[in-house]
């Protein structure tokens, strides 16, 4: 069992930036493809990035591409989220997933319904 937590969430002006968090406990958490999803109301979950278990493979969607970055700290069990140039349509719940991987595993996931873990996720809202 993993359990995640995100932190960082907040009201910030068009051109911001946040830096989201996600603290994971529970089991050794560089077994796991770590990853960030988010929500806006009446739409559906979206990807929006992902890190391999050592660091070494990272995927973004293009939507964020080269605002947003993801990093994970396997000695502090953290995985973050620095999103910069907020957009109004960056609003969203953004929650963290985790994904069991066998050791051989270098790569990310793109499908959330990969992902065994997920945190409660925490309110992003870019008002413009």
């Amino acid at each position: 069992q993993v359990q995640l937590v995100e932190s960082g969430g907040g009201l910030v002006q068009a051109g911001g930036s946040l830096r989201l968090s996600c603290a994971a406990s529970g089991r050794t958490f560089s077994r796991f493809v770590m990853a960030w999803f988010r929500q806006a109301p009446g739409k559906e979950r979206e990807f929006v990035a992902a890190i391999s278990r050592t660091g070494g493979n990272i995927g973004y969607a293009d939507s964020v591409k080269g605002r947003f970055t993801i990093s994970r700290d396997n000695a502090q069990n953290t995985v973050y989220l620095q999103m910069n140039s907020l957009k109004p349509e960056d609003t969203a719940v953004y929650s963290c997933a985790a994904a069991s991987a066998e050791t051989y595993y270098s790569g990310i996931y793109y499908n959330p319904g990969l992902y065994d873990y997920w945190g409660q996720g925490t309110q992003v809202t870019v008002s413009s």
